[in-house]
């Protein structure tokens, strides 16, 4: 599954800073640009051939949604540590990935019919949103705004894992995962600080190509993005579920 961050591990400033500035090409944000692109068709494939399963046998698909998940996890930890793979295992993430929202998409459309498109519409709307509010300078990436966005960030990623690790006690937190006031506000939310990490990844984006950061970084940064917009989708994806259950 995708890491609940996004000025995380994958796109933090320091990373730009350590990377071996190599002889040849360097990193360009038309370049990042492209792969993003490539990314995200593979996303889209390899979930239409996961919703595919799901409708012809909705057992079937189980297997894939936990392969993709697992899958992606893994390889999002070793593209963390080895960012000069990236090239090679940032489409394996996305395919993983994939699979997983297809499988994930297909099992909340079975219960709200264009649950699914309005997700994506409203995932692709909040991205081209937050590249206009920061192509023309309306929210700008300030050293105070990167501190609030990656405290509240990581503060979403610690609630998280102690929500997962309560329920293996079968102790949950119905409050926020209902579909009642407070758990809608929860979503909103979490929805608005995974929309202003983008904020964070743009920005990092175009300080890896003004620094000269080697040709390999495209990927990595591109695949940073894609966990990024994984992570948003999701979120929109849960936040409607609960506005379905009212």
């Amino acid at each position: 599954m995708a890491l609940f961050q996004s000025n995380n591990p994958v796109l933090k400033p320091s990373i730009f800073d350590k990377a071996p500035h190599l002889t040849g090409e360097s990193m360009t944000v038309k370049g990042t640009v492209g792969k993003m692109a490539f990314l995200l068709a593979m996303v889209m494939a390899a979930a239409v051939f996961s919703w595919g399963q799901f409708m012809r046998n909705e057992t079937s698909v189980m297997p894939l949604a936990f392969g993709g998940a697992i899958g992606g996890f893994i390889l999002a930890l070793v593209i963390v540590f080895k960012k000069e793979w990236s090239a090679y295992l940032a489409p394996a993430y996305a395919l993983a990935e994939g699979l997983f929202l297809g499988a994930i998409s297909a099992i909340f459309e079975a219960k709200w019919n264009g649950i699914v498109l309005q997700a994506v519409g409203l995932t692709f709307g909040t991205f081209i949103a937050m590249l206009v509010l920061y192509r023309t300078g309306i929210i700008r990436a300030t050293e105070r705004f990167k501190a609030i966005v990656m405290t509240a960030t990581m503060g979403i990623a610690v609630f998280y894992l102690i929500a997962f690790v309560l329920s293996f006690f079968n102790i949950h937190m119905p409050m926020i995962h209902s579909s009642g006031m407070i758990g809608i506000g929860f979503s909103l939310v979490v929805v608005a600080i995974a929309a202003l990490n983008l904020i964070l990844d743009f920005d990092l984006i175009e300080q890896g190509a003004a620094q000269g950061a080697p040709k390999y970084f495209e990927w990595y940064a591109s695949f940073g993005l894609l966990v990024t917009l994984v992570w948003l989708y999701l979120e929109i994806l849960r936040l409607l579920s609960k506005l379905n259950r009212r």
